[in-house]
């Protein structure tokens, strides 16, 4: 089995020493880029299965390289490098595609965790991808999730969403009527459990509620149990 192969883009070079050092002792590969623009030019020609990316860079800022990514359709996981702890910065940076974030100082027995988080979630993704070929949409009200094309569909209308907003949604509509906690969701979505991200979930739910629901403020597909999680609605509960 061939080593992992990571891309860093990080202007802070003792960083990317540090790890490339531990990143040498797991399977992993790792190749780097010093700034925002370099990066950019690696991502769209290497095959990575995953990038570590820096929020603030010379020459291109690290969310103008996600969102540039994303919208030319790169799915490659995103690992954001943030040195600021203001919840604007992450939220933004998930609203733009990024699949996790992680803020300096970080440990690298946590960075190294979320690395392989991330690379797991992937390969799980293309296991429930065969295992649902031959099923390759759901339609449930005025919706379709198709999981080939990794699209959403309502009321005849393309929705884009990202990556997480679309395991999200695939994984509620593959269990209509089922409560997931915050807990389970993190778990599920992002591969590990971690404390205190809980505003994580409570924003993709969010924004998908502004992008599926007719009126987001009484939403009729993805609901929210008191006291204990969200779940998707069954198709008796659809007035539409």
């Amino acid at each position: 089995m061939g080593k992992d192969n990571i891309l860093i883009i990080e202007d802070d070079s003792e960083i990317i020493d540090l790890v490339e050092i531990n990143l040498d002792e797991s399977s992993f590969t790792l190749d780097k880029a010093l700034d925002g623009k370099v990066g950019l030019q690696k991502a769209r020609s290497g095959d990575y299965d995953l990038i570590i990316l820096d929020l603030m860079l010379p020459e291109i800022d690290g969310i103008e390289v996600c969102k540039t990514l994303r919208s030319e359709g790169n799915q490659t996981p995103i690992l954001m490098l943030t040195a600021k702890s203001e919840e604007f910065d992450k939220v933004l940076g998930l609203e733009l595609g990024a699949d996790d974030y992680l803020t300096k100082p970080f440990s690298i027995r946590e960075l190294l965790a979320r690395i392989k988080a991330n690379i797991r979630r992937v390969a799980i993704d293309k296991e429930s991808s065969s295992q649902t070929e031959g099923r390759d949409q759901i339609e449930i009200g005025d919706m379709v999730i198709n999981f080939d094309k990794k699209k959403v569909i309502v009321d005849g209308d393309s929705i884009s969403v990202t990556p997480k907003e679309f395991d999200l949604l695939q994984l509620f509509a593959s269990n209509p009527g089922k409560v997931f906690s915050r807990e389970e969701l993190l778990t599920e979505i992002w591969g590990y459990q971690f404390d205190g991200y809980d505003h994580t979930v409570n924003s993709h739910i969010n924004r998908l509620r502004n992008k599926i629901e007719e009126n987001p403020s009484e939403p009729e597909y993805l609901k929210t149990v008191w006291g204990v999680g969200y779940r998707f609605a069954e198709k008796g509960e659809l007035s539409r």
